[in-house]
């Protein structure tokens, strides 16, 4: 079990977490290789979506590794995920500037995700929050995103 949750969504917004009540001792950006920032998350009707993370070799998704109270923490944020129904969790090494740390990651399940979707500029606005964790290219790129 990991202590650490690695937001790259919404979640990237510490006052979302402390919101959500999370136990959060320490904060620090972090970068999952191999996977690409994707809307493609159901979140209602209208368009809009979600974020996720997919497989492409040689991307890169930046986002915030959350040191969490204690290794059973996490399950507290599966309700906010809607886990295990929307978004599954798993382990991934996530890099960051002092090495490899292993952390939980939520990832949209098959049956969630839909073609043709943007993210709301309210749900936007909670990953440019983020701002301070993400290199000034991710965050330019993430300010350009087409919202519904």
């Amino acid at each position: 079990m990991s202590s650490y949750y690695f937001a790259y969504g919404s979640n990237m917004n510490p006052h979302r977490m402390a919101l959500r009540g999370m136990q959060v001792e320490a904060l620090q950006p972090g970068r999952l290789h191999n996977l690409r920032l994707a809307f493609n998350k159901c979140a209602g009707g209208g368009g809009r979506a979600h974020a996720n993370v997919v497989y492409r070799a040689g991307a890169m998704v930046e986002g915030v590794l959350y040191r969490l109270s204690g290794a059973g923490e996490i399950a507290r944020m599966d309700p906010f995920e809607n886990a295990p129904r929307s978004y599954s969790r798993d382990i991934f090494h996530i890099e960051t500037d002092a090495g490899s740390i292993p952390g939980w990651v939520y990832i949209a399940n098959r049956a969630s995700i839909g073609e043709g979707l943007s993210p709301s500029r309210e749900y936007l606005a909670h990953l440019l929050a983020g701002r301070d964790f993400l290199s000034s290219d991710y965050y330019a790129r993430l300010a350009r995103t087409r919202c519904a």
